[in-house]
């Protein structure tokens, strides 16, 4: 809306609509069509498209945070594949998914055979989304609305973490976060397409799959999406 235009009428999709709360997990449901995700047929996601009218969550003070949680992610479209692949890697283990937005890695850990899976992720409407998510693909995750890179490894066997480098501050949060949990002795596992705060001295290269970047259209081409250990330095 610009300056000097009057408000746009309410739908009855609208949550502003007889001035009723705002329902997050009911926009979802209404909005956001549960799909397969290309790479993943095993897997289905509440996923936006053009017409799922994200703005809305703004209007509603949901939206303190990019709704990345909307969509899959390529970093985390590869991770999942890979311990769909290879679910000797994850079965019986403790997993947390870190930056876990859809809850794509989080929903394949557990699809793999995971023994738990913890999903963390600062934003509300993430959590929202990938309680959905999971509940969907008929597997137990325990969603965590925190910021964990502040503080002390968590008890787990295995940290996923997918699609976490494109910011400089966070990438640097991350890293150090990744690097005590390294020395405590829990196993990193990092899916990323190349973003340009990737820690790649650090990382060594275990898999690659064909996947599409965030925001990419049905006819863009397919990126390679990596799989990595985080390894300790040299």
């Amino acid at each position: 809306m610009t300056r000097g235009q009057p408000p746009a009428p309410a739908t009855p999709s609208d949550p502003r609509a007889a001035g009723e709360r705002f329902d997050l997990v009911a926009f979802i449901e209404a909005n956001l069509p549960l799909a397969p995700i290309p790479s993943l047929p095993e897997i289905s996601i509440h996923a936006a498209h053009p017409a799922s009218g994200l703005w809305r969550l703004s209007r509603q003070g949901g939206g303190a945070h990019p709704p990345y949680w909307a969509y899959p992610w390529p970093g985390g479209a590869a991770l999942a594949r890979y311990f769909l692949d290879r679910p000797e890697i994850i079965s019986g283990r403790s997993v947390l998914d870190l930056g876990a937005g859809c809850g794509l890695v989080a929903i394949a850990a557990a699809k793999a055979g995971a023994k738990t899976v913890v999903a963390a992720d600062t934003d509300a409407n993430a959590v929202a989304a990938l309680r959905l998510n999971a509940a969907a693909n008929g597997v137990s995750i325990e969603p965590l609305g925190s910021d964990l890179t502040q503080g002390a490894p968590p008890p787990v066997d295995l940290i996923a973490v997918g699609d976490l480098f494109y910011e400089r501050g966070l990438a640097k949060r991350a890293t150090a976060f990744l690097e005590r949990c390294l020395a405590a002795g829990v196993e990193i596992l990092i899916g990323d397409i190349g973003r340009p705060y990737l820690p790649r001295p650090r990382l060594r290269p275990l898999a690659e799959y064909p996947v599409k970047d965030f925001g990419d259209g049905d006819d863009a081409a397919l990126k390679p999406g990596g799989v990595f250990a985080f390894e300790a330095r040299l």
